[in-house]
């Protein structure tokens, strides 16, 4: 059992203290983070000083700590106010999320309308380079309008209209991440999953186990309840008949291959990509989903992502200078994918190769790269420690980022 933090332990203390209650050994913490166990070691024996932000943030992470403070010992420092930015319309969003307005319409909306509006949400956030900024204006009356049909509304029209509910939650809990709101991320998962189980529709709990998945991935939570419900959901689809559901099979299993990522699992990851990439062989030429944006191009960039948990740089790379990014019909998800390319080459420490990728992505769609913890992060180290080639140029991505000094 690990015993109980003492309040004046310092970082080395408060590093083993979360390491052992997070289970997880000091080699394989330090595989995690690209380092050995003996770095691990001398880290808590304080043998070695506190890391970098950037590395504070990714031990945070995996160890499931919240508040950097509590690791660091530091109540100055906060994941919040150094590793996550609030976008201008976070309140005004947040308000309508937890907002239940009771009183009546005199008309509920339309389901069909209501569907066509949430469609062009979608075309928002996949288009936009300032999607946040662009879904924001419209995630207000969006929630209130689903909320109102679906407790007006019966049968048919009614499950309509809790699918697309489910979708605008899902673009509430989008538009929230990476922000000072994680209860509210939380909060948008579980309504969205509550709004497709109503719904009874198979696809729409399936994509709403897509995205729990992010929720618990990224806090470095629960990790076999999400590949579960993630299994579970699938189990659910009929892949063999419906085009749909074959890919949100290849979804599920791409987010339990991410899962196990995450923890280090190499042989079960990679299983699961292989039930992903099968699932996507067997789609029509060239299918995307329309929101999901799930097809070939998505598959093969997340194995980027795949390498870059699973400690290989070097694999994760190769992989990425084999993609096509131009081909995938999202900038929101271009975005992400070259963030992905910039986090192989850092752990690399390649500081020119992170910094040009990371600008790529920026052009592509700023709001992603600005929301970003891994550009954030290392977009601050390098404007701060980066080789003096470099330094300005990362100096000046940092204000472009909105980062503090």
């Amino acid at each position: 059992m690990v015993s109980a933090l003492d309040p004046g332990a310092p970082f080395g203390d408060r590093l083993r203290y979360f390491r052992e209650r997070a289970g997880k050994s000091r080699p394989v913490l330090g595989q995690l983070v690209g380092r050995s166990g003996e770095w691990v070691k001398a880290l808590e024996t304080g043998r070695l000083s506190m890391p970098r932000l950037s590395m504070l943030l990714r031990l945070a992470e995996l160890l499931g700590v919240d508040d950097l403070a509590q690791l660091t010992g530091d109540q100055r420092l906060t994941t919040a106010s150094f590793g996550k930015a609030a976008h201008e319309d976070l309140g005004p969003v947040s308000r309508a999320l937890v907002h239940r307005s009771l009183l009546p319409a005199d008309e509920p909306p339309i389901p069909d309308e209501l569907a066509g509006r949430v469609s062009q949400a979608w075309q928002l956030w996949h288009g936009s380079r300032r999607h946040r900024t662009a879904v924001a204006v419209l995630l207000p009356s969006l929630l209130d309008d689903a909320r109102t049909a679906a407790r007006r509304l019966d049968g048919a029209e009614r499950r309509s209209a809790l699918r697309s509910q489910a979708q605008i939650y899902h673009l509430a809990q989008l538009y929230l991440s990476f922000q000072p709101a994680q209860e509210l991320v939380t909060l948008a998962g579980d309504r969205a999953m509550t709004a497709a189980e109503d719904a009874d529709d198979p696809a729409a709990i399936a994509a709403s186990a897509w995205y729990v998945n992010h929720v618990y991935r990224d806090a470095g939570q629960q990790h076999e309840a999400r590949v579960q419900l993630a299994l579970d959901a699938a189990k659910l689809l009929r892949p063999e008949t419906d085009t749909e559901h074959r890919a949100l099979f290849g979804l599920l299993h791409l987010a339990a291959s991410l899962s196990y990522a995450k923890v280090g699992r190499e042989g079960d990851a990679w299983r699961h990509w292989d039930q992903a990439d099968q699932a996507v062989a067997a789609l029509p030429g060239g299918y995307v989903h329309p929101w999901l944006v799930f097809g070939r191009g998505m598959l093969d960039a997340y194995a980027v992502t795949v390498h870059n948990d699973l400690m290989a740089p070097g694999k994760a790379a190769r992989a990425g200078e084999r993609l096509d990014l131009a081909t995938m019909p999202s900038a929101t998800r271009r975005s992400f994918h070259l963030i992905e390319q910039a986090r192989a080459h850092g752990l690399r420490r390649e500081p020119v190769a992170t910094l040009s990728l990371l600008q790529l992505a920026h052009d592509e769609a700023s709001e992603t790269a600005r929301y970003n913890l891994f550009t954030r992060g290392a977009v601050r180290e390098l404007a701060q420690a980066g080789p003096s080639s470099i330094r300005r140029q990362a100096v000046r991505f940092a204000e472009a980022l909105d980062l503090a000094g």
